[in-house]
Formats: C-alpha cells, structure tokens, sequence
C-alpha cells in the first residue's frame, strides 16, 4: 500500500457512518452482508448508504458481489492487513523488528 492508497483508505474511514459500516462488515466476515441489510441495522437511508458503501469501495476497504439484484459487501481483509502493515512499518524508533510480533499477529490473525 502507498500513501495515497493509505490516505484514501483513511479518509473513508474518518466519517462515522462509513466507520461504522466497516465495522459492522468485519463483524459479519467471511460472509458479509447485503447492502439493505447494513442500512437497516445502522438506521441510515439506502440512497445514503449506498453513497457511502461506494466510497468505502472506492478506497479499497470493501468489495461489493452481486447477487442476483442485490449486493453483498464484504470487508477487504488484504487491504487492511495492508494498510496497517503501512501505518506500522517505521515503528519503534528506527527499528521494525521490535514491532514485528505485532506485524506479523495482524497478518494472520484475520
């Protein structure tokens, strides 16, 4: 990931509903949920929501399937290990290998 990526990825998550939304898609993994579904359970319009879930896919940190007329959303495990891995990569003062049990405990335990 790189600092755009990163930045985008952040900035969709820096609105309430959409940060909610996430967490909400990764609570309901591996399946996740259809977009009517997350509207309902988070009491926000569907042409709103619909809004948001566009830009959470936009950023990388979603990917919407579609099934028959609806869409099932689904967190992006890889571009959150992702962009975490880059939020972390120049930890601890110069030395990344102190942080490397927590880098590699966030890789595999999604």
């Amino acid at each position: 990931m790189d600092k755009k990526q990163t930045l985008d990825a952040l900035s969709a998550l820096s609105q309430e509903t959409r940060l909610d939304v996430f967490r909400l898609l990764m609570k309901a993994e591996p399946e996740g949920l259809r977009a009517g579904d997350i509207a309902e359970r988070l009491g926000v319009l569907q042409n709103t929501m619909s809004a948001n879930l566009g830009i959470l896919e936009r950023a990388g940190l979603i990917r919407g399937v579609r099934e028959g007329r609806s869409i099932r959303y689904v967190a992006d495990l890889d571009s959150m290990r992702a962009l975490l891995r880059f939020l972390m990569e120049d930890c601890c003062g110069g030395q990344p290998e102190l942080c490397a049990p927590l880098l590699r405990n966030i890789v595999t335990s999604c």
